[in-house]
């Protein structure tokens, strides 16, 4: 695809394009930007050849040497600038800086990944009182374009060059630009017009005098009327700009690497404000919207580029299908300037298919005349990327790996929630910014109990609940609230586990709330907000705003995106399962495409709704003070977890379902209330004080290392037989049913084999004794781990001598890792990621150095004792599209992650597969070439 470059036997800093010839290629990214990449794809690729104005472009490496040495430029460069201006000279038959026939340059950004608006352009240089007079003579004396273009070149270059690049603050937040703006507006108002282009050659002339007096006024130097001082000042301008804020900012956000650097494009300029039969415009060949396979685009006549996205005046459309409510009654190209949108429909499609994906244009069109300026890969949000990428692989023009990686994780999950507007958006400032837990936005009402959430949603409000922090207690006030925010907490906080689990919005670990719950206000940022006031949430980003912002819908039933994860299963390895407690969870992981049951917590029976009978049953449990009391009240336990883990299997439909047994420490379950203490202890038949007394006895100083897991099991084995009993007999009746059943058992918080071997002993006489009740000959299961603690991973190759399969709690093993509490790191995660000192935060990305060797050793070793051993992930990193493709090149055989992630799996999975495999070359249909 990419055009033949002409090659040099020395290192260059300067490549030309323009005539149909090109130094560079598409292919040459990394070193000429992707601008500079495309223009030489564009002008000297022999199938396109398009009419692209001359030019030459700076290498991203003089960006990088600029840094590296005090914002000096390699020895060499001037000659090589020169050299490449005298071609394009040539090339134009006009002279940069000639006073009689000059020529007039642009000098324009271009990394290698498209950074849109966050770095700078300087237009019209070599325009100088000594040239002015030669441009009127050659654009046959049409002085009002000249001194137009002029008073846009004293603008541009006295707020990129001589403010920003320079390091001025503007005074009181007045820049020069906003001072130049507001004489133009003066001299509008003193006509009696509204638009620039009322202005005629008079009074730009004027105005332009003015400009020259105020930047030397406003910056304390002269404008430059020197054109290779302009030159030079444009360059180094953009080169400063890829330090500047809003392109560090950007970066960030993208993932960009700040070494990179930007390259520099010196290209002949053409105008689109010499008159009536000029204009320029900026198109996509298909509608980035939503993804519909039609041109679309916007164009302004008599203007130049930056008229087109300014918002000074109202663009036209291209064609009829471009037409919205503000510009419906303009004229479009296609019916003032037909010939003209022919010549660029018939380029927008060469292009498309010669690049094999949507392409954003900028055009121009001087005197009847038609240039390409520039083309690259255009932005695009969730709804149109799954959509082109789907009608793109129909239309073989690219491959089903490609399709894949045409979506970033991002952008499908966009399809998946409700976001707020981000047009609301960009005109609110947030009031507080905390840690993305949840994805989507939400809106609602502030609450801050778990019963005011319940009962105002119950009445047909629409709340947010905000809290210090939640605990299991507040299950049923989360359900009911459209979002949850708190103060404290991190990725894998209670609060943002159960978000995520239900797929609700959810921002944690947001520290500069101040929150009263008693007085009913929370305050940030200066302001005080009350119960009841409105608040805005975008959960992907982490903001939360005041007041009500308009959503945006997600469909609930999405044809496109189904068939685009149709294609991501035919490219994906690693199976993809679903954290599921409930039946409930466990029919939506499926209809989301989930393989299996990864993760179901017994626990979780004696949470929110439902609950009250069970989690008073497992209290009683707690509470005994000898095994027969135990034995007495898990009798009566048992039911209720048969029950729910029949349903679960039922629902799974012969899918695997891993099972873990009772995790949590026991304290989490006794009563705070007096009631309940009271109820609990006539059940009982002790008195709430011997019930306190037991109780206290329970209460741990590090829980999350304590009497938990594993450990309960073998204090108390009869634990581990009703759990594992309820288990077996609810997949024999289910085989006696006629239905299939492949539940996996795992037993948590291992640190050694000796641990194992004590449980699967109950297991196995478990196991027996249902075969002998039922009459069945097996009950299809494994029975294995979960690797949770450093020393069980260390420790792999003895524990799957008796493990059947692993599965990663990598929560667990990040916390334990890292020796982070994941409910507390939310207090320096964001100095740590602000200083990198940590790249991500580690309990949403798994680390790959640390807790990744472990993970490694862990499956290595398994795997050489037991060749056959299952490995998996359970832990929220289930869901993370980097952690996901971790798991691929690790060698798992699968991922489980909560229902709502589930695609979000799948694609990352197809991802993993895609990434690997090197570009095909492929022809006209798509097929690859033969060789």
């Amino acid at each position: 695809m990419a055009g033949k470059a002409v090659r040099s036997s020395k290192p260059k800093s300067v490549y030309s394009f323009g005539g149909g010839r090109a130094a560079g290629n598409e292919s040459m990214k990394g070193l000429l930007g992707g601008k500079g990449a495309n223009l030489a794809e564009m002008a000297g690729h022999k199938d396109l050849r398009l009419p692209v104005p001359p030019g030459f472009t700076i290498t991203t490496e003089v960006c990088t040497y600029y840094y590296a040495n005090k914002k000096k430029y390699p020895p060499a460069l001037k000659a090589e600038v020169e050299a490449a201006l005298a071609r394009v000279e040539s090339l134009m038959g006009r002279k940069f800086g000639d006073p009689e026939n000059p020529l007039l340059v642009s000098v324009r950004s271009g990394a290698r990944r498209s950074m849109p608006g966050m770095m700078e352009t300087v237009l019209n240089l070599g325009l100088t009182s000594k040239t002015i007079p030669g441009l009127i003579v050659q654009s046959g004396g049409n002085d009002r374009f000249v001194y137009d273009a002029y008073r846009r070149l004293i603008t541009m270059y006295a707020d990129v060059v001589m403010e920003k690049a320079a390091g001025i603050e503007p005074v009181e937040g007045r820049g020069v630009r906003r001072r130049l703006e507001e004489l133009l507006n003066e001299a509008k108002e003193h006509r009696g017009v509204k638009n620039d282009t009322d202005l005629n050659a008079a009074d730009l002339k004027e105005l332009c005098g003015k400009y020259l007096v105020k930047v030397e006024e406003v910056l304390g130097k002269p404008f430059p009327d020197d054109p290779m001082e302009q030159l030079w000042g444009g360059i180094g301008a953009v080169f400063a700009s890829w330090n500047g804020k809003r392109a560090v900012s950007y970066r960030r956000i993208e993932g960009i690497p700040d070494d990179w650097g930007t390259a520099v494009t010196v290209q002949t300029m053409v105008f689109g404000n010499r008159g009536d039969d000029c204009a320029t415009g900026v198109a996509f060949t298909r509608d980035p919207g939503n993804g519909e396979k039609r041109f679309y685009g916007e164009y302004l006549v008599n203007a130049q580029g930056e008229d087109v996205v300014a918002g000074i005046r109202t663009p036209a459309p291209i064609n009829e299908d471009s037409k919205g409510e503000q510009n419906k009654n303009l004229l479009s190209l296609e019916k003032g300037m037909p010939s003209l949108y022919q010549e660029l429909d018939a380029i927008q499609r060469r292009l498309e298919k010669h690049y094999r994906d949507m392409q954003d244009i900028e055009f121009t069109i001087e005197n009847d005349r038609l240039f390409m300026l520039q083309c690259r890969v255009g932005k695009r949000n969730g709804p149109a990327a799954v959509r082109m990428a789907v009608d793109m692989l129909k239309e073989k023009l690219i491959s089903r790996e490609e399709a894949v990686k045409r979506v970033t994780p991002s952008q499908l999950d966009e399809l998946l929630h409700p976001i707020l507007d981000a047009r609301a958006e960009k005109s609110h400032a947030p009031v507080a910014k905390g840690l993305p837990a949840g994805p989507g936005g939400a809106a609602g009402m502030i609450v801050f109990t778990a019963d005011e959430a319940v009962q105002q949603a119950a009445g047909g409000n629409k709340v947010v609940l905000v809290r210090e922090e939640t605990n299991p207690e507040d299950v049923e006030g989360m359900r009911a609230a459209q979002a949850i925010l708190t103060a404290r907490g991190g990725m894998t906080s209670h609060a943002a586990l159960v978000a995520r689990g239900w797929g609700k919005c959810c921002i944690v670990g947001c520290g500069e709330l101040e929150i009263d719950p008693s007085a009913g206000t929370v305050k940030a940022r200066g302001k005080t907000l009350r119960g009841g006031d409105w608040i805005s949430l975008n959960g992907t980003k982490g903001y939360v705003y005041e007041g009500q912002l308009p959503m945006i819908k997600a469909s609930e039933d999405n044809p496109i995106l189904k068939e685009f994860l149709k294609i991501c299963d035919r490219v994906r390895r690693l199976k993809v399962r679903t954290n599921a407690d409930t039946p409930e969870d466990a029919r939506k992981a499926r209809a989301f495409g989930a393989e299996g049951i990864g993760l179901f917590r017994t626990e979780h029976m004696f949470y929110g709704e439902g609950s009250e009978e069970p989690l008073f049953k497992l209290r009683r449990v707690i509470v005994s003070k000898n095994e027969e009391e135990r034995r007495a009240a898990l009798v009566d336990l048992y039911v209720h977890i048969k029950e729910d883990i029949k349903a679960t299997l039922e629902a799974m439909e012969g899918l695997p379902v891993t099972i873990r047994l009772l995790d949590p420490p026991l304290h989490e379950f006794v009563p705070q209330g007096e009631q309940q203490k009271e109820e609990l202890a006539k059940a009982v038949g002790i008195t709430v004080e011997e019930l306190e007394k037991r109780a206290s006895s329970l209460h741990e100083v590090n829980p999350m290392m304590g009497h938990r897991g594993v450990r309960l099991g073998i204090t108390y084995p009869e634990i581990t037989e009703a759990q594992v009993r309820a288990i077996f007999d609810a997949a024999a009746e289910l085989i006696q049913s006629g239905k299939k059943v492949h539940p996996e058992i795992m037993i948590p918080v291992v640190c050694n084999e000796k641990e194992l071997e004590h449980q699967f002993r109950l297991v196995k006489k478990v196991y027996g004794e249902v075969l002998a009740a039922t009459g069945l000959k097996k009950i299809p299961h494994l029975t294995g781990t979960m690797i949770e603690v450093p020393r069980a991973a260390i420790a792999a190759g003895k524990i799957a001598g008796i493990a059947e399969f692993f599965s990663f709690g990598t929560n667990d093993l990040t916390q334990m890792g890292f020796g982070f509490s994941r409910d507390d790191i939310g207090s320096f995660l964001a100095d740590y990621l602000e200083q990198n000192i940590l790249p991500s935060d580690p309990f949403q990305t798994i680390d790959q150095e640390g807790v990744g060797e472990l993970i490694r050793i862990a499956i290595g070793r398994g795997r050489r004792q037991r060749p056959g051993l299952k490995v998996g992930i359970c832990g929220e990193h289930g869901g993370d599209p980097e952690s996901v493709k971790f798991c691929h090149r690790a060698g798992m055989d699968y991922v489980s992650c909560s229902p709502y992630r589930v695609p979000i799996a799948r694609h990352a999975a197809a991802l993993a597969v895609a990434e690997e495999k090197p570009k095909a070359a492929r022809g006209k249909s798509g097929k690859k070439k033969a060789k």
